[in-house]
């Protein structure tokens, strides 16, 4: 059978079997009043004055309000029980008729909160993190919430309060010392609107901010999706300067390399970068291992060099995207553009949506489980005719529509040079932040 689950951090409620029982003000006083008792007889005397507000010798009238109140529970904690002689809510028999409430701490979320933090506060750092979590956990509300006006439970949700504050301090602590910066500041700076006043806080607190500028570096977005197992920021910076990421560079469908007096690709390029700080400016090493690459994919079409008078002649469909190998990484060469007759590349939205689906396909097959790093796909020569925060819109939208299907890789960094940043409505990333969340875009 079923143990009865009892709730006191939030709305009076018991739960046995999936049901949910939602308790009324004045039976849930008894009952809060039974737990604190814990495994103790409480007196209905004791009942009657603690929730009743009732002083002196009390009547036969108060004696009958307790009872029903009791009886209200056994049906409630025990609706296949014996009644009177139910062994979750017990009578004791004496000169004044006593109840005891018979419920394991694990039955109890206030007793259970209690428990897991004490435990936590003697663990190790990630073993108090799993047990705060769970603590944390219990908590939705008020303790006692609906019974905080009488006189005996001051004091208890005085204690729990303090059990609240004291789990996420632990917890904090125990994040930074794990080396989890963010997530100890999103911890304590929920306890600072608890505790505006603390000074040990506000200072541990522009420490860890001082540890994630140093961690970050660049970082101006981060959002975290835990249920997901992954992360999209955009960061200021080099992207060839990521060394613990996979690379993504823009090709066009024609995979030209020439970079020759830039009359086919721009030796400032993304492509351009690649040649020179990847491969050390060999361009026949950079075209060995891109014609290997290319060998099972099937051309789209050849041109003639009548028509086209420089650069590669066999095209390849958009989308088509080759993973290199260079240094223990993955360089993902994706052909998002289409090169012109007339050695002008040109993309379109349509274009990049498909090619960051073939993306994500080739992230799940070759990405070991590594960050990706990529550039502001569409924003350079690929003309798409549409502002950077549309295209830094759809990348990551891409990426977490595919993450809720399958899981693509731990971390997708947009990474963005100093001087283009500007060019991003920063707080455009604030709106993004809670699209993102919701689902929309």
């Amino acid at each position: 059978m079923s143990r009865p689950y009892v709730r006191l951090l939030g709305p009076a409620r018991v739960e046995i079997g999936g049901a949910e029982t939602l308790l009324r003000p004045i039976t849930a006083a008894v009952l809060a009043r039974l737990i604190i008792a814990e495994n103790e007889p409480v007196t209905v005397h004791e009942i009657s004055h603690d929730v009743w507000g009732r002083i002196g010798t009390i009547q036969r009238e108060d004696r009958t309000s307790v009872q029903k109140r009791i009886l209200e529970l056994r049906r409630i904690l025990d609706p296949h029980g014996p009644g009177e002689s139910s062994q979750v809510l017990r009578t004791e028999r004496g000169r004044v008729s006593a109840y005891r409430l018979a419920l394991q701490r694990d039955q109890v979320d206030l007793l259970q909160f209690q428990d897991l933090t004490l435990r936590a506060h003697q663990a190790v750092p990630a073993s108090a993190v799993k047990l705060l979590t769970q603590a944390l956990g219990l908590w939705r509300g008020r303790p006692l919430g609906d019974v905080d006006d009488r006189p005996f439970a001051a004091q208890i949700v005085r204690r729990l309060t303090d059990y609240h504050h004291a789990a996420r301090r632990t917890l904090m602590y125990a994040y930074s010392d794990l080396e989890l910066p963010d997530r100890a500041l999103k911890v304590g700076e929920g306890l600072l609107r608890d505790l505006p006043d603390d000074q040990e806080l506000v200072s541990f607190l522009a420490e860890l901010r001082r540890q994630l500028r140093t961690k970050f570096g660049g970082e101006v977005f981060r959002q975290d999706f835990a249920d997901l197992s992954t992360s999209l920021v955009v960061s200021r910076g080099d992207l060839f300067a990521q060394d613990d990421a996979h690379l993504v560079v823009g090709f066009t469908d024609t995979f030209d390399t020439a970079t020759d007096q830039d009359l086919v690709i721009s030796e400032h390029s993304v492509q351009g970068q690649l040649l020179r700080r990847i491969y050390g400016g060999d361009r026949a090493k950079l075209d060995r291992e891109l014609k290997a690459a290319l060998r099972s994919v099937t051309p789209a079409a050849a041109e003639s060099r009548s028509v086209k008078r420089h650069g590669r002649l066999i095209r390849y469909p958009v989308g088509t995207v080759v993973a290199l190998r260079h240094s223990g990484r993955r360089v993902f060469a994706l052909a998002y553009s289409r090169m012109g007759n007339n050695l002008v590349a040109e993309s379109s939205m349509e274009h990049l949506r498909l090619s960051l689906e073939r993306l994500w396909d080739a992230v799940y097959l070759h990405g070991q489980r590594k960050p990706v790093a990529l550039p502001l796909l569409g924003a350079g020569l690929a003309r798409i005719d549409v502002g950077r925060e549309e295209l830094l819109s759809v990348i990551l939208n891409s990426f977490l529509t595919r993450s809720r299907v399958q899981f693509v890789c731990p971390e997708l960094r947009v990474v963005i040079l100093p001087a283009e940043l500007g060019k991003v409505d920063i707080l455009f990333l604030g709106k993004l932040a809670g699209e993102l969340d919701s689902g929309i875009g």
